[in-house]
C-alpha cells in the first residue's frame, strides 16, 4: 500500500463510473539500443506481490501515514479492506509477460496487467510504480549484452581460437561487473549484478549470487571472481617497496589467475621495469597475472602497457596478424569504461596491432548506476478498460510543440486494446485486438495470478533465462 507514488492513492475516484477492469501494459518505447533483454520480473513478484500482502495492521499503518501525508479522505481504505475481506489479503490481479531472458525489439509489449475482481479496477495501475521498476534489471541486462556484442566481434577479428567454444569461453570473462560499490543500495547491486550474469560469468558483485539462487533456482555458481589487489594493499608497502608488493602477490598466489593494480605510482615504470624484473617468476606460474591500470587516458595508457609487456614478455601473432601476449600475462582496463568508451577502446587496441585477447574490461557505475528509466524509454500505460460490462480501447496520442512552436506527434503515443506479442521475421511484433481473444502464438505467459507466482520452469530458471539472452 505504501510502495507506490503518492498520487496513486487518489486515482480510485477518478475512473469513469461503472469501471470494472483496467488492462495496462509495459513497453520500451525506444532508447539507446534497438532491443532489450526482459529480466527481473520474477524477483519483484516473489519479493513484493506473492501471497498475503494486505493485513489489517498494514491497512491501519497506511491509513495513518497517508492521512498525514495527503490529508484525510484520500486513502482507499474501502478498496484495500475489500482485498483483505474477500481475497484474504492476496492481490486479485493477473500479470502476463514474455519469458525472462527473451530478447525483444523496442516498441513491443513486454508485460500486461489486469485486475481480476471488478471491485478492484483501481489496483492495476496502482501497481505501476512497483512493476515499472523492472526497467532497471532490463536496462542493465541489455547494456551488458550490447557490450558482449562489441567484444565478441572484436575477438572474432583479432583472436586466435581453435573453435567457437574456445572463443565463447574467453568471452565469458571479458567484462567484469565492478559496480557493487557504485549503486544506491544492495538491492540494486543484486538485481543489476544478476542482470549482468546473463551475459558474463565474471563479477565482483556478490549480492547477485544470492538473488539468482533464491529467485531463479540457480543451482550452479553463476559468476566468478579471483584474488586481486587494491591500492591500499600495494601502497601500504611504500613507494620504494612496490616491487616487493608485486612479488608478494606472485608468492601469495602461486597458481591460478591473480590481478594486481599497477598504477599506484607510475604505470609505465611498473610495466617496463618492475614487472619485467619478475619475469622468470611470472612465466613459471601455473596461472595468469592480470595487470590493472586505473588512471590516465585509456588509449594512451593501454598503448604503453601493451607495448611494454610485448617488449618484455613477447607472444605470438593471431591469424590476422594481431599481437597476443604470452598467456601468463594479461591486462584489465576498468577505469572509465562505459559502452561508448568500450567501443572506442576495442577499436583502438586493434589499430595499434593488438588482439582483444590481451585485455579484459571492468565496468562499475556505467553498468549498474549510470542508467535510468529513459535509457530505454520505459512506460506502463492503460490500453483497455471495461465499463459496465463493455470493453473499449484506451490510448494517449500527445501532440507536442517543438522549439519553433510547430506541432508534431509524440513518441509517447501509447498502444490500445488487448496486446499480444507474436513471432515475426525480425523477432517479435505486437498485435492489438479489441477483445481478449486467445492468440495461439502469443509469447506472453501468465507470471502471476491472484496472489500466486506461476512459475513455469523454462520461463524463470536461470539456465533457461540465460540461454535465451545469449548473443549468437
Amino acid at each position: 500500500m505504501l510502495l507506490s507514488d503518492s498520487y496513486k492513492n487518489s486515482h480510485s475516484k477518478q475512473y469513469p463510473k461503472g469501471t470494472e477492469y483496467v488492462y495496462s501494459y509495459l513497453e520500451s518505447r525506444g532508447g539507446k539500443f534497438d532491443e532489450i533483454v526482459f529480466f527481473g520480473l520474477q524477483y519483484f513478484i516473489k519479493e513484493y506481490l506473492e501471497g498475503v500482502v494486505i493485513t489489517q495492521e498494514k491497512i491501519n499503518n497506511a491509513r495513518k501515514i497517508i492521512n498525514a501525508h495527503m490529508g484525510p479522505g484520500h486513502f482507499n481504505e474501502k478498496g484495500w479492506a475489500h482485498i483483505l475481506d474477500e481475497h484474504g489479503g492476496v492481490l486479485p490481479v493477473v500479470i502476463r509477460a514474455v519469458p525472462e531472458g527473451t530478447v525483444v525489439g523496442t516498441s513491443n509489449v513486454l508485460m500486461t496487467v489486469q485486475n481480476t475482481d471488478p471491485n478492484c479496477w483501481w489496483l492495476t495501475n496502482f501497481l505501476e510504480t512497483l512493476l515499472l521498476q523492472v526497467w532497471y534489471p532490463i536496462t542493465v541486462a541489455t547494456t551488458s549484452r550490447e557490450c558482449k556484442k562489441l567484444i565478441k566481434n572484436s575477438l572474432r577479428l583479432t583472436g586466435d581460437f581453435k573453435n567457437q567454444a574456445e572463443l565463447d569461453a574467453s568471452l565469458d570473462f571479458k567484462l567484469v561487473d565492478f559496480g557493487c560499490r557504485g549503486v544506491s543500495s544492495m538491492e540494486s547491486a543484486a538485481l543489476g549484478g544478476a542482470a549482468h550474469a546473463l551475459s558474463f560469468k565474471s563479477s565482483d558483485t556478490m549480492p547477485a549470487i544470492q538473488l539468482l539462487q533464491e529467485y531463479y533456482n540457480c543451482t550452479e555458481m553463476p559468476i566468478y571472481s579471483i584474488p586481486a589487489s587494491e591500492h591500499s594493499t600495494i601502497t601500504s608497502w611504500g613507494k620504494d617497496s612496490e616491487l616487493t608488493a608485486f612479488e608478494n602477490m606472485l608468492d601469495t598466489y602461486p597458481t591460478g589467475p591473480v590481478a594486481c593494480v599497477s598504477d599506484s605510482f607510475d604505470i609505465s615504470e611498473a610495466t617496463d621495469i618492475l614487472w619485467p624484473a619478475l619475469k622468470e617468476k611470472i612465466l613459471a606460474r601455473d596461472g595468469v597475472l592480470i595487470i590493472r591500470p586505473d588512471s590516465g587516458d585509456i588509449k594512451m595508457t593501454l598503448q604503453v602497457v601493451l607495448s611494454n609487456l610485448w617488449k618484455h614478455f613477447g607472444g605470438h601473432l593471431s591469424p590476422e596478424g594481431y599481437k597476443i601476449l604470452d598467456p601468463h600475462i594479461r591486462v584489465i582496463q576498468g577505469d572509465g569504461m562505459n559502452y561508448e568508451s568500450l567501443k572506442e577502446t576495442l577499436s583502438y587496441i586493434q589499430t595499434i596491432g593488438f588482439s582483444t585477447e590481451n585485455v579484459a574490461f571492468g565496468m562499475g557505475g556505467a553498468l549498474l548506476q549510470k542508467v535510468d528509466r529513459d535509457t530505454q524509454k520505459f512506460a506502463f500505460k492503460c490500453s483497455a478498460i471495461c465499463i459496465d460490462g463493455e470493453w473499449q480501447g484506451v490510448y494517449k496520442a500527445p501532440t507536442e510543440l517543438d522549439e519553433n512552436g510547430d506541432k508534431h506527434a509524440s513518441f509517447k503515443r501509447s498502444k490500445q486494446g488487448f496486446l499480444s506479442l507474436v513471432p515475426s521475421d525480425n523477432g517479435f511484433t505486437t498485435i492489438s485486438n479489441p477483445t481478449d481473444i486467445e492468440v495461439p502464438s502469443n509469447a506472453l505467459r501468465t507470471a502471476f495470478a491472484d496472489g500466486v507466482a506461476v512459475r513455469r520452469r523454462d520461463s524463470y530458471e536461470f539456465k533457461d533465462v540465460k540461454q535465451r539472452a545469449q548473443v549468437v
